[in-house]
């Protein structure tokens, strides 16, 4: 088992990468806290996927107000937190994105870029970064199967988008340790494919210390 010093494991990837499915499994696994994206109780998120121009600056500074108050939570907990996604895709990846794809506007984007730089002095980044690196037709078929209503509208080309922003922002990453895993070839229910991944992030953490 990891030693207890760890207080922050983050998992980032793209949308039906499985970074649900895994932060659960690892909290299981390792008596960690769980922490989750808030979708269902998102204010934003229906009407963004129905006119993403009127509503993107809204949710993206809902996502980073939301992410912000668990990193302080992390900060100021005695249990070593699993986090379900990070502050930073929300600046590397989804605000950048919508800004190129003409759904930001640029005062809008930039004074969002600014907000997050702010924040981002206040923060520790994750003692370990866990990449689901996943391609497109893995992350469609994985979104059709759990039949979510609000990502009946995602375009095609707005995930390949996504994939490109996060793979730049990963192969510039260097906040921290990070592990890459590829999510294409792995069943997470698998108990062979699941004890893989333990021996990764055990290795990665016990040479933390």
């Amino acid at each position: 088992m990891p030693q207890k010093k760890i207080k922050h494991v983050a998992i980032a990837g793209n949308i039906g990468a499985g970074k649900t499915t895994l932060t659960q499994m690892l909290a299981r696994h390792y008596k960690w806290e769980a922490q989750f994206e808030s979708t269902e109780d998102n204010p934003y998120l229906s009407d963004f996927y129905n006119d993403m121009h009127r509503w993107s600056f809204n949710l993206q500074v809902y996502f980073l107000n939301s992410r912000l108050r668990q990193l302080l939570d992390i900060q100021n907990g005695k249990h070593t937190v699993i986090q379900d996604r990070t502050i930073y895709e929300d600046a590397h990846i989804f605000a950048p994105n919508l800004h190129e794809m003409g759904l930001m506007s640029r005062r809008d984007f930039e004074n969002y870029a600014q907000f997050f730089q702010t924040l981002k002095k206040m923060v520790q980044p994750p003692d370990l970064l866990i990449y689901l690196k996943a391609s497109i037709p893995t992350l469609v078929d994985r979104i059709q199967k759990r039949g979510r209503d609000y990502e009946e509208n995602i375009r095609l080309d707005y995930l390949k988008r996504l994939n490109e922003h996060y793979n730049n922002w990963i192969d510039k990453y260097d906040d921290g340790p990070l592990l890459v895993i590829e999510s294409d070839t792995i069943q997470f229910d698998n108990e062979d494919d699941f004890a893989l991944i333990i021996g990764k992030i055990d290795a990665q953490i016990n040479g933390l210390f």
